[in-house]
């Protein structure tokens, strides 16, 4: 199958990057590095040269924060919305989008509500869709991820409302293992949660965080907004400041859970 990879060169199209290739798929990648910019890709025929015998589409662009020249409302909602009236175009019927877990009706943040509109523009489209809302997605060479083990290796962990927030963390193999069998499983037309085997609070996964690091658990200091430190954590991790708020504000003010109210795949692999 012939397959268009939008956000190849991030985190999680890295890792769909090689699946795709092992299963026998010929790529299209397109990524910054590969001369891709959703900045420029806003309308339905600046999409139709990267579609010409595509049979499916994932896009799995997504931002933590807002930069000069990365907004949320341009890379979340209106190039992808742009990208999925083009493959009704094109003819190109199978498209997987990777949302985020929060992106419902619930949403309080520009971040999921950006997600949310394009969410909601694809499922109004007459194609076989599938929207993956993953919770927090964490592995190897992951900048949140990074972030994450960096603020669990202070001496003293800040978080918001002492950690209580409820998430269920994926490892990105599993959201891949999910993107994969996305491309044949009928029926399509679904909204997927995909998580973790099991819900623990914040705090606690930072502390299993140091456990892995062989750490020993550290005092977990309540406070009213997560900022300060996470941007000493993200001087360890070398990221940017802005995105280690963002990454900290979403994850430690939101709850990041799936109640089994809906289709779900819950996966295997455990921290």
């Amino acid at each position: 199958m012939r397959i268009l990879l939008t956000g190849a060169d991030g985190f999680i199209g890295r890792h769909i990057k090689p699946a795709l290739i092992a299963a026998g798929h010929e790529l299209v990648p397109l990524g910054r590095r590969t001369g891709g910019d959703f900045n420029d890709l806003r309308a339905a025929a600046d999409w139709r040269e990267y579609l010409t015998g595509v049979e499916a589409v994932i896009n799995s662009v997504g931002i933590i924060a807002e930069s000069r020249g990365q907004s949320f409302p341009v890379l979340h909602t209106c190039a992808p919305a742009a990208l999925f009236h083009a493959c009704t175009e094109a003819g190109v019927r199978r498209v997987i989008q990777i949302s985020a877990l929060g992106a419902d009706g619930r949403a309080v943040t520009r971040y999921h509500k950006t997600k949310k509109a394009a969410d909601d523009m694809l499922r109004g489209l007459p194609l076989d869709w599938f929207v993956l809302r993953p919770s927090l997605v964490y592995g190897p060479d992951g900048r949140s991820d990074a972030l994450f083990r960096s603020l669990a290796a202070l001496p003293v962990i800040p978080v918001v409302d002492h950690g209580r927030q409820q998430i269920q963390p994926v490892h990105v193999d599993d959201l891949v293992a999910t993107v994969l069998l996305c491309l044949t499983t009928e029926p399509a037309r679904r909204t997927i949660e995909v998580v973790g085997p099991q819900a623990l609070e914040f705090a606690d996964w930072l502390q299993r965080l140091r456990f892995k690091s062989r750490r020993s658990a550290a005092r977990v200091v309540s406070t009213p907004y997560p900022y300060r430190a996470p941007g000493l954590a993200a001087h360890r991790a070398d990221i940017p400041a802005a995105e280690s708020g963002r990454s900290t504000h979403v994850a430690a003010r939101c709850s990041n859970t799936f109640d089994g109210l809906s289709g779900g795949a819950r996966c295997a692999s455990t921290i």
